[in-house]
C-alpha cells in the first residue's frame, strides 16, 4: 500500500513572533496582541512568557490584565502579518506547488512525490523558515491531513518554557490509530463541546474509546456523520491537499464598549462593517449569494440570521440593506446589543453583465472601485462617510 506524505505547518504564536522581530525588546516578556480592555476586546495571540502566566488566546483582555498586570498589549499590524505570511508561503512554494493554505499562519503540503523522507523534508522546511524569516514554526508529518494536524498540536503541547516550541512530530504510516488512541475526542475535526458531551455520556472519552465503538452504533447515534467519526478515530482521512483554498465566507464584527440600543449608532456601525466586507469581497473579484448577521446579547448568547440573494452582489448598498432588514426582524428595538456582525457567503467569481444602459448598480460599482483604489493607496481613512466623521 502506497502511503501519502503530508506535512502540516503552523507558525508558532505568529502575531507575537512578528512583533518580536519589530520590537526585539519584547523578546522573553509577557505580551499579547489583542483588543483594548475598555472596548471589551479579546486576546488574539500571546507570547509564550504570557502563556506561562495563564494567558491564552480568546481570553477577554480585561481578564488577561487582571491575571498579569505587567502584560504589554499591542493592537497589531495586519499588514506586517500578511507580509510575513506571504514570505513563508513563498518558501513552501519553492518546495512544492501542492500547498493548501488554511489560514494566515497554517498550511498543508503534499510532498508524496518528493524522494526524501517526510521527516527530512520537515526539518529542511523548518530550517528554511527559521533562517530566512526568523520566525518559529512547528510541523506534523503523517499519511493524511487529519493526523498531520494533530501531530503538530501534540508536538506543540509537549513544549514547556518561555520560548516557541519549534516542534516536529512524525506519525509513521500504519501507526495512525495507535497515535490517536490516548488523545481526547475533542482533538478530532468536527467534535465540538456538544458532540464531546454526548460521547462522554456514552462513556467515550478518548479517541481510542471512539475507535472501538462499532461503526453502525455511531451511525445510529449521529447519522452520516457517524461514518466520519469512526474513520477519523481510526486515523483514516482521504481528503486531498487542495492548492487553491477557496474562500467560503467573509465577515466583520465589532463589540461595543457598552451595550447599546441606539438605532442610529447601530446603523452607522452596520455601514462600517458592510464597507469592510464589501471591500474584501471586491478585492477577491467575487460576489455573494447570501448575507447574514450575528447579534450577541448582554448575557453572551448569540443569534444569527441569513438571507439568500436572487443574484450575486458585491455592492455595499445591497449587503447593508439586507443586513439591516435582517436585524429589524430579529431585534425588538429595546433589547441592548453587545456585539454585531455582518457576513456574506455563497461566494463565486463575480462576472459582471454588460449592458447598453448604465444602471444605478453599475454606477455604484464604478464608485466603489474608485474608493477601494484610493483606500488601497492612501489608507482606509482617506475617505469616510459624513456620519462616521460626526461620531469623532
Amino acid at each position: 500500500m502506497a502511503y501519502r506524505k503530508i506535512i502540516h505547518i503552523d507558525l508558532d504564536a505568529f502575531y507575537c513572533a512578528v512583533e518580536e522581530l519589530r520590537h526585539p525588546e519584547l523578546r522573553g516578556k509577557p505580551f499579547a496582541v489583542g483588543g483594548r480592555a475598555e472596548s471589551r476586546g479579546v486576546i488574539a495571540s500571546c507570547s509564550y512568557a504570557a502563556r506561562a502566566l495563564g494567558i491564552h488566546s480568546a481570553m477577554p483582555t480585561s481578564q488577561a490584565l487582571r491575571r498579569c498586570p505587567q502584560l504589554v498589549l499591542l493592537h497589531g499590524d495586519h499588514t506586517a502579518y500578511s507580509r510575513a505570511s506571504r514570505q513563508v508561503m513563498g518558501i513552501l512554494e519553492d518546495l512544492t506547488p501542492r500547498i493548501e493554505q488554511i489560514s494566515i499562519d497554517e498550511a498543508f503540503l503534499d510532498v508524496s512525490d518528493l524522494p526524501q523522507a517526510g521527516l527530512e523534508i520537515a526539518r529542511n522546511i523548518q530550517q528554511a523558515v527559521n533562517s530566512q524569516t526568523r520566525l518559529p514554526c512547528s510541523l506534523g508529518i503523517a499519511s493524511n491531513k487529519l493526523v498531520a494536524k494533530i501531530a503538530t498540536n501534540s508536538g506543540k503541547a509537549g513544549h514547556r518554557g518561555n520560548t516557541p516550541p519549534n516542534a516536529i512530530l512524525e506519525v509513521p504510516a500504519g501507526q495512525e490509530a495507535q497515535f490517536l488512541a490516548p488523545l481526547p475526542v475533542r482533538e478530532l475535526w468536527g467534535v465540538g463541546p456538544k458532540t464531546a458531551a454526548r460521547l462522554s455520556a456514552l462513556g467515550i472519552h478518548s479517541i481510542g474509546d471512539l475507535a472501538r465503538e462499532p461503526e453502525m452504533n455511531l451511525v445510529r447515534l449521529f447519522g452520516k456523520y457517524g461514518h466520519d467519526l469512526w474513520k477519523h478515530a481510526n486515523g483514516q482521512d482521504d481528503s486531498p491537499v487542495e492548492p487553491e483554498h477557496t474562500i467560503k465566507s467573509i465577515s466583520a464584527e465589532t463589540t461595543f464598549e457598552r451595550d447599546i440600543r441606539d438605532p442610529v449608532l447601530l446603523r452607522q456601525t452596520m455601514q462600517e462593517l458592510t464597507e469592510q466586507v464589501g471591500r474584501r469581497l471586491r478585492e477577491q473579484g467575487m460576489v455573494a449569494g447570501t448575507v447574514r448577521i450575528k447579534v450577541r446579547w448582554p448575557d453572551f448568547s448569540s443569534q444569527t440570521r441569513q438571507f439568500s440573494l436572487s443574484q450575486g452582489a458585491s455592492e455595499d448598498s445591497v449587503i447593508e440593506g439586507v443586513a439591516w432588514d435582517l436585524l429589524e426582524r430579529l431585534w425588538d428595538g429595546n433589547r441592548p446589543i453587545r456585539l454585531i456582525g455582518v457576513g456574506v457567503g455563497g461566494l463565486s467569481q463575480g462576472a459582471r453583465q454588460l449592458s447598453l444602459w448604465e444602471t444605478p448598480a453599475d454606477k455604484e460599482r464604478k464608485l466603489l472601485d474608485a474608493l477601494d483604489e484610493l483606500k488601497k493607496r492612501y489608507g482606509k481613512k482617506v475617505i469616510q462617510k459624513g456620519n462616521a466623521l460626526k461620531k469623532k
